[in-house]
């Protein structure tokens, strides 16, 4: 049984100031983030991984160098393009308000109705290419590693999107269980590589906040 620890990336800049933030906008971890890195970590202390793979976007690419720095394991960082987010297009670097005031349908279907949105509207990817490539990465990743747990360090709409996919959510439900907070792990297991079980969905105990705010998730 190989498990597939799947986590976003720290906080950034633009995450708190409620900016989309795509493959195309990269800004930096906010000073806390590099503790919630450490408390991270100390979860995962006793789970002894056979590899590691992280987005080459700075913010999960610093996530992932810190984690391992943390855990002081011997484990390789191999850093693949198809964990890169979502291409967001126009999308890039707006605020949010102003995204909902320029394409209120568009932003509306990407975040509640996947399986309803157009990614022409703005220049994007669509749900199919992001759950394409970074689901046959993932799914690599396991055929290489049978038997053995791997870190994946990649970004919220990516993830969420791929991770519900490979459990067999159909598209128009790939937003039903939220979105993944910053620093958070999900848990995916496989015996073959092909077929995944959720075992642990957006869990950020470890972290101790009596709440999240809103801009953690999205």
């Amino acid at each position: 049984m190989t498990k597939v620890y799947l986590i976003r990336h720290g906080k950034t800049e633009w995450n708190l100031e409620s900016r989309y933030q795509g493959a195309h906008g990269d800004s930096p971890l906010l000073a806390t983030s590099y503790q919630e890195i450490n408390l991270l970590a100390d979860s995962l202390r006793d789970v002894r991984f056979a590899h590691a793979y992280a987005s080459p976007l700075k913010r999960a690419r610093v996530t992932a160098q810190k984690l391992l720095d943390r855990l002081e394991q011997p484990v390789r960082l191999t850093i693949d393009s198809r964990l890169m987010e979502f291409n967001l297009g126009k999308m890039e670097g707006m605020h949010f308000a102003d995204v909902a005031e320029k394409w209120p349908e568009a932003l509306h279907n990407f975040r509640h109705h996947p399986d309803q949105y157009d990614e022409r509207v703005t220049g994007s990817e669509s749900f199919a290419q992001v759950i394409t490539r970074v689901g046959s990465a993932i799914k690599e990743y396991c055929r290489l590693n049978p038997a053995a747990n791997i870190l994946v360090v990649s970004h919220g709409a990516a993830l969420n999107a791929t991770i519900n996919a490979l459990i067999g959510t159909p598209l128009p439900h790939l937003k039903d269980r939220g979105g993944l907070s910053n620093t958070s792990t999900t848990i995916l297991s496989t015996s073959d590589a092909e077929h995944f079980e959720l075992e642990r969905w957006n869990d950020t105990s470890y972290l101790h906040k009596t709440r999240l705010d809103p801009t953690d998730t999205i």
